[in-house]
């Protein structure tokens, strides 16, 4: 029978006032029994609606059978066969607005705990299991992948596993995208990043560092390599500004650079020297899980005070709820309906006020969302001396004005056939935020899996 309790197991996390001090992983994770008791809960629904809402298509209740039943290698089987990378899903993906946004379970009460089962199971497979994947046969079919983050490493698995010869051109030092350089350490641990990108090299994959495609090589000397395709998943790593008064001042930094400083290059730790502004009161603008991820590391990084400074209500956050939960734990100030308009700085040329106006909503707009709206003559300041913008991102140029025949719309996303994912330049295939713009890891995942049956159709006819 199952398990018909209305609440999902809860998760082990790190006392608020312990975490927001370190940067250790904040969920600690199911224990066996814990996982096992959360799996009877599903009613192993015979229409799958979980299985709807999942971009990568794990069999979800095949999976969660195996874990109620202690089979937990079994279990790791069935999501792998379509997930590449379920350690990292089972952290950052939005399963509240997906699998379990889907799940019957929570019509009346909580859906089954998805995300953290698959969680469980994949760090489960880490720590007990030896077994090592098996390089395929080549079909001697060369394969580049622009960019080594979430679409760009789904997309280079699965190819690989057909057998193709697959090389990753990556921009940075280190494979991961903004698994390594956008997700802190307290949510996403580099390790389990560093795991799931091994186990792509095992399968053959190459990872090539430090290739800024457009500069060190361009798309068509890939090709002039002896590449058949070539899949593009560079991500939205643009950020965007405001363009008001003081952006320029010291102490201003796009969440991309602030995350980017104290993830990829380490500077929470003391044996690492990477330069980070020394803060104590931080307003960080915008509303997304960016910004949370960036208010939660500033806190660790020792502000005193930190605000997320956003222009919408607490209701409209598009922060997913257990990122908001936490940074309210954890101490974090939200000045909702308030928006920066001018940024002023002291007599050494860093940030020290911010001028904040604030906002009431009113009509819907064309996406359906009310407008906030200035409230005339409620300017006030707000002290701070570091501020970090986290209004979102958009594709880097660089890869579409040094490639010819690459088409891109008004917002810099490259342009590809819905169904194939393929560009307006033949054997040139494109996913994730290079297409969409900022989106979630999942979403790029699932256009990694796309645009690689489509590149296998096309070249094994």
């Amino acid at each position: 029978m199952p398990n018909m309790s209305l609440t999902k197991v809860p998760m082990p996390e790190q006392d608020p006032n312990v975490r927001n001090k370190n940067f250790e992983e904040v969920a600690q994770g199911y224990t066996k029994e814990m996982a096992m008791e959360e799996a009877t809960r599903c009613l192993n629904c015979r229409h799958k609606p979980c299985m709807s809402g999942c971009p990568v298509c794990v069999r979800i209740p095949e999976f969660i059978t195996k874990v109620a039943a202690g089979e937990f290698e079994e279990a790791y089987k069935i999501i792998t066969s379509t997930n590449g990378l379920p350690a990292v899903c089972g952290r950052v993906c939005p399963q509240e607005n997906q699998c379990e946004g889907k799940c019957v379970r929570g019509i009346k009460g909580e859906p089954v705990s998805i995300g953290r089962l698959e969680r469980f199971v994949a760090d489960y497979h880490m720590a007990h299991s030896n077994d090592s994947a098996e390089k395929p046969e080549s079909n001697r079919i060369k394969v580049a992948v622009i960019g080594a983050g979430p679409a760009g490493l789904t997309c280079a698995g699965d190819l690989a596993k057909l057998g193709y010869e697959v090389t990753i051109f990556e921009a940075f030092h280190k494979a991961g995208g903004v698994l390594v350089y956008g997700i802190p350490e307290f949510r996403l641990p580099k390790a389990i990043v560093q795991k799931e990108v091994e186990n792509l090299e095992k399968l053959g994959v190459k990872i090539e560092t430090n290739m800024v495609i457009g500069r060190v090589l361009s798309v068509d000397e890939i090709m002039d390599m002896g590449f058949k395709a070539v899949f593009i998943g560079s991500g939205a790593g643009l950020p965007s500004f405001m363009g008001i008064e003081g952006e320029a001042l010291v102490g201003v930094y796009s969440a991309n650079e602030y995350l980017t400083r104290a993830n990829l290059m380490k500077a929470y730790l003391a044996d690492y020297d990477t330069p980070v502004i020394e803060s104590k009161r931080v307003a960080v603008v915008g509303g997304g899980n960016v910004a949370m991820d960036a208010a939660r590391t500033a806190l660790r990084l020792g502000a005193e005070k930190v605000y997320i400074v956003y222009r919408r209500g607490m209701e409209e956050l598009p922060a997913r709820k257990e990122e908001v939960h936490h940074a309210q734990e954890e101490g974090i100030e939200f000045k909702t309906l308030h928006n920066p308009v001018k940024l002023v700085g002291d007599e050494n040329g860093r940030v020290a006020k911010m001028e904040c106006v604030q906002m009431e909503l009113g009509e819907p707009d064309a996406s359906g969302r009310r407008r906030p709206m200035e409230i005339e003559g409620s300017n006030f300041d707000l002290d701070v001396d570091t501020v970090i913008m986290s209004i979102g991102t958009s594709p880097n140029p660089l890869l579409r004005t040094t490639t010819e025949g690459l088409e891109a719309n008004k917002r810099g996303c490259l342009v590809v056939n819905e169904e194939t994912l393929e560009t307006t330049r033949d054997n040139v295939y494109a996913g994730g935020d290079a297409v969409t713009g900022a989106a979630t890891v999942i979403l790029a995942m699932g256009a990694g899996k796309q645009a690689a049956a489509s590149i296998h159709e096309k070249l094994s006819k």
